[in-house]
């Protein structure tokens, strides 16, 4: 895999996913744009990648889509055309839908949808005008289905799907590919920052599954190959298939889970 001269924006780029993918597109050649609300912890992955100088920090806050239009023009100003964009940034969840206040369940879909179409609307003129580009989407394994607990997470990553499979279908013509990430269970601190019924944050379970450089290697694996969909994780991706073939069985499975504080799914 080589992204050499290729500029990628990542989100959600201080910790987890996002930070092990800026190092696996560093390491692959990519100058980086590094955003999410903390800037002491980009400035920390920044150092972490092969080639730090050549890398920016760009403190965004997906909540904020007035403060877009300026944080494109300072990223192109600052690293050139975006050539990939990153959607990682967001937050989970950790309510039943019957106790989930509606401010917090659109609060949720503040950032984890319509920050990623926003970021994304801000982009895509860009890449059009040059036809070339590539959109990428962390969506989840709730993106094809729901458990207790995760209503509007799911829901977000319902709607994820829904949007980024048409526009790949609108602008395939002029050079730009989306890719859809959809990972299962992955060892990070999300459930730390997760909202509960009233926006409070969740004590959650120690994290488990998949380490997060497996999953970035997987998602720059997959961006090089040009793939429209990657799926990675452990047993827990089977819900996927189970959705697909036998939806009658996975709705048995499902209605057996009981709610927990667990690790983003």
């Amino acid at each position: 895999m080589n992204f050499a001269g290729k500029t990628v924006w990542i989100t959600g780029a201080s910790s987890g996913i996002g930070e092990a993918s800026a190092r696996a597109f560093a390491a692959a050649g990519a100058r980086l744009i590094l955003s999410s609300r903390r800037p002491a912890e980009l400035e920390r992955v920044r150092q972490s990648c092969v080639r730090p100088a050549e890398h920016t920090v760009l403190p965004l806050d997906l909540a904020r889509p007035d403060t877009f239009a300026a944080a494109v023009a300072d990223a192109t100003r600052l690293a050139g055309p975006i050539d990939i964009l990153v959607n990682n940034g967001g937050v989970s969840q950790r309510a039943l839908a019957v106790d989930a206040s509606l401010e917090v369940e659109r609060a949720l879909m503040e950032v984890d949808y319509f920050g990623t179409v926003a970021l994304t609307k801000a982009v895509l003129p860009a890449m059009l005008a040059r036809r070339s580009g590539h959109i990428v989407v962390v969506s989840s394994v709730m993106g094809y289905l729901g458990t207790p607990g995760r209503s509007s997470y799911a829901a977000a990553k319902h709607a994820l799907h829904g949007y980024f499979d048409s526009l790949r279908a609108e602008v395939w013509r002029q050079g730009i590919l989306v890719t859809l990430v959809c990972p299962g269970y992955v060892r990070t601190a999300v459930g730390r920052n997760a909202l509960g019924p009233r926006g409070e944050t969740q004590v959650s379970a120690e994290p488990r599954g998949i380490a997060p450089d497996r999953c970035a290697r997987a998602l720059v694996r997959g961006v090089a190959r040009g793939r429209s969909e990657v799926v990675v994780g452990g047993w827990e991706i089977a819900g996927i298939y189970l959705q697909r073939f036998t939806p009658w069985l996975l709705r048995r499975i499902v209605r057996r889970m009981t709610f927990s504080t667990g690790t983003k799914v």
